[in-house]
C-alpha cells in the first residue's frame, strides 16, 4: 500500500508499505477519506507537539473514515464491504479510567498519528472492530472521516452541559470552534455567540446558526446583551481565554477546547466570585453514535466544511493549506484517488 511519511519537519514523501493484516479483535480498512488536523500540520512545520516528538518516521492523519475489507479473527457485527468511521484512539480497556468509562484517559492509549504510533494517510489502515463505527450510506466518505472533530465538539458540549436554552459562547471559529455552534444548536442551545477575527469564518458561523457575531479585532464579549452560560474556549489563544471567562454569568461553565500554551493568565478573582466551573477537554469517550445520529438527522452539516481535496502525493499541499488560503476551513486527504 502507498503512505504519506513524515520523515522530518517539512518533508513528507509517499512510500509503499506492506499492507497490514488484521490480528484478533482487528480490522483493516480501506480509506477513503482523511481530515487535515492542526496537530498534523504542527507535526508538518515543527516536528513536535510538547513532549511528542517526531524522532522516526511516521505516518500523520487521524479522522478517517473508509470501508472494512478484512475481518481479524473473533470479530462479529461488522462485514467486509461496510462504511465505516474510524475512532482513532483505542485505550487498554481495562485501567481505572477505562473501567470508569473515561478511556479518553486512559494512559497507554494508542492514538494515530501520535509519535510513534501512525496514522492514516495511507491507502488501509487497522484499527480495533469496536473502533469502527458503521455510518449510514447518507453520510458521505468526508462527513464520515470528520465525525472525528465533531466528536471533540459533543465532548465539550457534553462537559459543558449545553442543553435546551443554554446560552454559549464560543470563541474561535476554526474547524472545531464551527462544530461546536452547530452542535450547541443541535443539544438546545437557544442563543450561540462566536468570537474570531476572521470576517469569513464568522460568516460562515452566523451561516450555521450562530446568533452573535463578535469581530475580537473591533469588539469585546465582554458587551454580549446577555452574559452566556456556557463558554466553549476554541482558539487556544491567552487573551480570549481570559476573556472569555470574564463575559461568563455566575455559576457559569468554561470548558477549555483550543490548545495553547502551557500555562495562561487565570482572572482568578472572577471565577472565585461568581462560582465559575472550569474544565479541560481531551478528545472524547463514547461520542461516535451521538455524533453520526446529528450528521444523519441533518441537524450537522460536515460536508459545508470542506473547502478542498487532496490525493496522497499533494498531502503536503494539504497540511499547508490553511496558510495558503485564508478562506481555508477543512481540507481531506482522499488516499484511493
Amino acid at each position: 500500500m502507498r503512505a504519506a511519511v513524515l520523515r522530518a519537519a517539512g518533508d513528507v514523501v509517499v512510500e509503499e508499505r506492506p499492507t497490514p493484516s488484521p490480528g484478533p479483535g482487528q480490522v483493516l480498512v480501506r480509506v477513503r477519506s482523511v481530515g487535515v488536523c492542526g496537530s498534523d500540520t504542527h507535526y508538518y512545520e515543527h516536528g513536535r507537539i510538547g513532549r511528542f516528538i517526531v524522532e522516526s518516521p511516521l505516518v500523520l492523519g487521524h479522522e478517517a473514515a473508509g470501508e472494512v475489507v478484512e475481518l481479524g479473527e473473533g470479530v462479529t457485527g461488522l462485514v467486509p464491504g461496510q462504511r465505516v468511521s474510524v475512532e482513532p484512539g483505542v485505550p487498554d480497556l481495562t485501567c481505572e479510567q477505562c473501567l470508569a468509562g473515561r478511556y479518553n484517559l486512559c494512559p497507554q492509549m494508542r492514538f494515530y498519528a501520535t509519535p510513534p504510533i501512525d496514522g492514516a494517510f495511507a491507502e488501509y489502515v487497522l484499527t480495533h472492530a469496536a473502533f469502527a463505527h458503521p455510518v449510514p450510506d447518507g453520510i458521505s466518505d468526508d462527513a464520515a472521516a470528520l465525525l472525528e472533530p465533531l466528536s471533540v465538539a459533543v465532548w465539550a458540549c457534553r462537559k459543558g452541559r449545553v442543553s435546551a436554552g443554554s446560552r454559549v459562547l464560543v470563541t474561535g471559529a476554526g474547524p472545531i470552534g464551527l462544530l461546536a455552534v452547530q452542535t450547541a444548536i443541535a443539544f438546545g442551545a437557544t442563543e450561540v455567540a462566536v468570537s474570531d477575527v476572521n470576517p469569513a469564518r464568522l460568516a460562515l458561523a452566523g451561516d450555521m446558526g450562530a446568533t452573535e457575531l463578535v469581530d475580537a479585532r473591533s469588539a469585546s464579549v465582554l458587551d454580549l446583551p446577555r452574559a452566556p452560560g456556557v463558554l466553549l474556549e476554541c482558539s487556544g489563544y491567552p487573551p480570549a481565554i481570559s476573556e472569555g471567562i470574564r463575559a461568563l454569568a455566575p455559576a457559569g461553565r468554561a470548558v477549555l477546547v483550543g490548545m495553547g500554551g502551557d500555562e495562561v493568565p487565570l482572572p482568578l478573582s472572577v471565577v472565585q466570585e461568581r462560582e465559575l466551573e472550569v474544565t479541560g477537554t481531551f478528545r472524547y469517550a463514547g461520542t461516535w453514535p451521538t455524533a453520526i445520529a446529528l450528521v444523519a438527522a441533518g441537524r450537522v452539516d460536515l460536508d459545508r466544511l470542506v473547502t478542498g481535496s487532496y490525493p496522497l502525493e499533494r498531502a503536503a499541499d494539504a497540511l499547508t493549506a490553511g496558510r495558503r488560503d485564508q478562506h481555508s476551513v477543512k481540507v481531506v486527504v482522499r488516499p484511493q484517488t
